[in-house]
Formats: structure tokens, sequence, C-alpha cells
């Protein structure tokens, strides 16, 4: 008795795995938009511990259905084209049971454009660690990690921009009163098409902007973008007849290689007719390796400085493209292209509340084109002087430089962020300024290395929604151009005492949107300046950022 007793344990211990295997679970539910709109042909991944991945998709009710899956526990994945990926994580399958897991999707671009700032600077999350926009949460959205669903109804988007004051960075600069503006549109379910100008006011041809570009989002999270610039500017003393025209066309694309490597990369390519042909092409790149979901190391090329604007919080005005080139100068009637080449090496690291990053860089400057303030003449062939602002462009001497950088952040509250920036690399300086004109400025440039410290502070006012950032940028000593030129990490900062503000105004009931006040201010002290006689015995300054005030407002639909 007791022998078959032993016999029958055995068997059913046998037995009751298989029987369990054979009773496989299901996940079945309804994928939506946040409107509660069905999601027709979204994609539902579901992901085992064991690797192995089952998939479906959606029928015409936003209806899914997985049978067959083993006991276990599951994350379910969903994409669908102009929505975000939602993950859920942690759902568990009994065998023989079945489970609802109801989605909803929601959108990137009304998440950052159309929601109301919270509490805390937009800069305040740690921007610089790259993130799989397929599988992993993306990092810089809301401080409280907020979405907003899109409005299906809504598929135009824009901005207009009334803008007072020249940004001051010598030729190629912006009018002094200007209109920005920028129009979205989605088309082909994941294809947007954009527009964007700046148009200046004045007699004859006042500087114009217009871009056009068109960006496609596919189902393995890459984004491949091409974009049209066109800009005039006039030129001065020349009655318009030398004005520059210039010609861009821009492709880039991503992509993401085992959920650790992020490649970017694109090119420029520019042409331009200014007092001659020119033309240019730059290229463009970067790799990140992450190591961890908090750390992860880069390297990145460039062939041209980099358009800070968005970083320093000029979203309410995006369509302000004074920052885009093409850095043109000019030395005996002759012009000439600012051409670049930047390659560096970064490590990253998030821990909690702080992130720091630890960078080097090389730099290869041709023909840069620098920055002065005062009236000067271009009859001389040796200056571009600058319409709207009594400021101009200079011809320097190459630069040939290499250098450090480290970028310590700390969030401190969800209203403010604080920023500590050191740099030591190269910069051109003026060998010896005194009676140094500007004939001869170039001549007597010479490579300097400086060190350089910049601390800057950002955050939101509770109460009256204020956005704010507040920055300053010491210098060991003079200098012409920037200490690291090309820093685009989140420590940049321009250099001096610079402070921006965008204010929300309350809504009316006859305006659609919202409008946002927005002042900008750049080295409000007037330092730096490195005063050279002009030709026509005028004092005249070389400068690594020219005084500027600009203030305006600007309406979102």
């Amino acid at each position: 008795m007791i022998r078959k007793l032993g016999w029958f344990l055995i068997l059913t211990s046998l037995t009751l795995p298989a029987f369990a295997a054979g009773k496989q679970g299901s996940v079945s539910g309804y994928v939506r938009s946040a409107e509660g709109i069905p999601q027709m042909g979204a994609m539902v991944e579901l992901l085992s511990s064991a690797f192995r991945t089952f998939r479906v998709f959606t029928d015409e009710n936003g209806f899914y259905s997985a049978a067959g899956l083993l006991p276990g526990v599951y994350t379910i994945k969903v994409t669908a084209p102009t929505f975000l990926s939602q993950l859920k994580e942690k759902v568990g399958i009994r065998a023989g049971g079945n489970v609802t897991v109801n989605l909803t999707l929601t959108t990137l671009f009304d998440a950052i454009q159309f929601t109301p700032a919270k509490a805390g600077s937009e800069e305040d999350d740690w921007k610089w660690v790259l993130r799989s926009v397929s599988n992993r949460p993306i990092l810089h959205l809301r401080n409280n990690g907020t979405l907003t669903a899109e409005n299906e109804d809504r598929s135009y988007k824009g901005t207009v921009a009334f803008l007072a004051g020249s940004p001051s960075t010598g030729y190629g600069s912006t009018s002094d009163m200007s209109t920005g503006f920028t129009l979205e549109k989605s088309i082909f379910s994941a294809g947007t098409v954009a527009l964007q100008g700046n148009v200046g006011y004045g007699s004859g041809s006042p500087a114009t902007v217009l871009r056009a570009s068109y960006s496609h989002k596919l189902m393995n999270g890459s984004e491949p973008q091409v974009a049209f610039t066109l800009r005039r500017l006039p030129a001065p003393d020349f009655d318009g007849k030398n004005a520059l025209q210039a010609l861009s066309m821009t492709s880039s694309d991503n992509m993401i290689l085992g959920d650790i490597l992020e490649l970017k990369f694109g090119s420029e390519l520019q042409t331009i007719q200014f007092m001659g042909h020119l033309t240019a092409f730059r290229p463009f790149g970067s790799v990140g390796l992450h190591l961890s979901p908090n750390t992860v190391i880069e390297y990145g090329y460039a062939t041209d400085r980099p358009n800070t604007r968005m970083e320093k919080g000029f979203d309410s005005a995006p369509a302000d493209l004074s920052e885009s080139g093409p850095h043109v100068s000019v030395a005996g009637y002759t012009p000439s292209l600012e051409r670049s080449q930047h390659q560096e090496v970064s490590l990253s690291r998030r821990m909690g509340k702080n992130s720091i990053q630890l960078a080097a860089y090389n730099d290869h400057v041709k023909t840069p084109a620098l920055s002065g303030v005062g009236t000067v003449s271009a009859e001389d062939g040796n200056a571009l002087p600058d319409l709207y602002s009594e400021t101009f462009t200079y011809q320097g001497k190459d630069l040939d430089t290499q250098g450090v950088r480290v970028v310590v952040q700390r969030k401190i509250s969800s209203n403010l962020t604080a920023t500590l920036d050191y740099e030591f690399g190269g910069v051109l300086a003026l060998n010896d300024s005194q009676d140094a004109t500007l004939e001869d400025a170039s001549s007597r440039m010479v490579l300097r290395n400086r060190h350089s410290v910049a601390g800057k502070a950002s955050g939101t006012i509770p109460v009256s929604k204020t956005h704010w950032s507040a920055s300053y940028r010491w210098v060991d000593g003079p200098a012409l151009t920037p200490v690291d030129m090309f820093n685009a990490s989140p420590g940049q900062a321009d250099p001096f005492l610079n402070i921006f503000f965008r204010q929300p105004i309350p809504r009316t009931g006859f305006l659609p949107g919202h409008m946002d006040a927005v002042i900008d201010l750049r080295n409000l002290l007037a330092q730096g300046y490195i005063p050279v006689m002009g030709n026509d015995g005028q004092t005249v300054y070389l400068v690594q950022s020219a005084r500027a005030v600009r203030g305006g407002l600007a309406f979102t639909f």
C-alpha cells in the first residue's frame, strides 16, 4: 500500500507541472488616446523575464488580445505613430487566468509646448543622459513627470512673437524690431511639417529668415528630418547690392542599437552669395554608450557652433534664428566663412538630485567671426557693421586649442536648480592691446589659456509662474573668444551677467492659446570690452559678448 502511494505521489509531481504549463494565460485590453479615441494598428509587445517577446496589434476598436502566455511576470509596451511609447511593468499572469490591461497613449509635443509650467525650471532635469525612446522613460519632460494628452482636433500648432531689441551679435543679427513665427502640422500620421521665420521691419529689405522642415517618426524610434533655411541680410554701405543671401539644407537622423548605443548624425550644406560665392559642408554627429541607466559616455563631432537658443529658455519665441549662422567676416574686401572642427568626449552620471559631467575637447576654428561694439565703416573692407545695433563682425586669427570641462548640477527643490561649470582652454587675446588698431588687431592676436567659472540658477516662481534664469561667467583674463565656445552642456552660459524672464499672462476670453512676456538681458554690466582704435580715430571694442536688451510678447496657439 505504501509503495503504491509513493508511486502515486511521484506521478502526481511529474504531471502537475505539465498540467499547469498546459493551462496558459492571456492578456487583453484597449489602447486609446487620452481623449478616449481607440487607436487602431498600435503595436503591443509583451516582454517576459525569459527574454521572450510576444507581439500583437490592435483592431479597429483599439482592442488587443494575446493568448498562450506562460505564467510569469511581464512588461507590456505599446507604440503607435505620433505617440510616446508607454510601458506597463510587473504584470503578473497566472496559469489559466486572463488579465485586462487598458493603456492610454500621450504625445510628446503637447507635453512640452502646451502644458502650463509646473514648479521648477524646464532645465531642471538632467538633460545630458541619453535615453532610448523605445523602452526607457524620457528624462526631460516635466518636473513632475506628467504629460498632457494631445487634442486630436488640434492639427495645427503655432507661435507668433513680437520682439524689440537686437541680440547685438554683430553682422547677421535679427532686426531691432521683428516678428517671429512658427507653424507645425502633423501629416501622414507620423510626419510633421514645420515653417519658421523671423521678419524684421525697416526701410529697404530688412533681415529675413525662413526655415521649412519635415520630420517623420519611424516605428523603431528614429526620426529623420530634412530642413531648408533661407536667410537674407542687407549689407551696409552698399545700397543692398551685396546683400547676403544664404540657402542651407540640413538632414539629420538618429538610431538606437541594442538599447545601449544611441547614434545621432547629420550634415548641413550651405551656399552663400555675398561679394562672391561661398559654400560649406558641415557634418555633425554623436555616439552615446549607456553603461547604466544613469551613466553614459558620449563622443561628439561638430563643424559649426551650437544653436543654444532653446537651451537658454527661448522656447516662447522659437522662431528667433539669429544663432543659425552663417558666421561671415571680411578681410581686405574678401569674405570668409568661419570653419570649425570640434571633437569632444564626455562622461556623465546622475546620482539622485546631483548630476556631474566630465569632458575633454579639441577645437580647430579657421577665420573665426569675432564680435565688436562701436561704429565702424565697411569701406575699408575689414569689418562688417550691423545695421540694427552698434556692433560689427571682425575676422580673427585661426584658433587651435584643447580643453576640459566639469559641470555639476543639483536640483535644490522643485522650483530651483543650480549649476556650476568650470572650463579650461585656449582663447584668442591681444598680445599688446595698448595702441592697438582695428587694422592690425588680427596680427596681434595670440593663443592664451584661460580659466572660466560659471554659476547658473533657474527656476519658476510658484505663484506667478514666472520662469527665470540668471547666470554669471567669470574669465581670469582678457579674451576675445569664450572658453569652450562649443559648449552645449547644461552648464553652458554666456560670458558675464545674463538674466532671462518669461512671464505667462492670464488668458482672456477672446484670445486662444496662451501669451508670454519675454525679457532677455545679456552681459548686463558690459564687461569684457577690449578697446582698439577704429580707422576713423574713434575707439571701438572687441568683445566676447555684447550687452543686449530684448523683450516682447509671444502668443502660442
